[in-house]
């Protein structure tokens, strides 16, 4: 599996810990939106696309099987948002 592209759109609120919403394409053939770039207290990291249940409760609509791929994919995603936040500044 590669990630063929990773599109990055930023979010507008300084004050939001929400900082973009990011698109993967996986091998030029399956695309994932609506992954959050989130600001914790660790650090930055990724929150695959959900969905709210009946229960009230989010659940992942698409998400990685195995921690490797998760830690993958989140990686390329905060490398490729470091990169537009770069572009940003210059």
């Amino acid at each position: 599996m590669d990630i063929t592209d990773v599109r990055v759109r930023k979010v507008a609120k300084d004050s939001s810990k929400m900082k973009a919403v990011v698109s993967i394409t996986i091998d030029d053939a399956f695309v994932v939106h609506d992954i959050k770039v989130i600001e914790g207290e660790k650090g930055m990291f990724i929150a695959m696309p959900s969905r709210k249940s009946t229960d009230g409760e989010y659940r992942d609509i698409a998400h990685p099987i195995n921690s490797t791929t998760r830690e993958r994919i989140q990686n390329l995603i905060l490398k490729a948002y470091d990169e537009a936040a770069d572009a940003e500044e210059v």
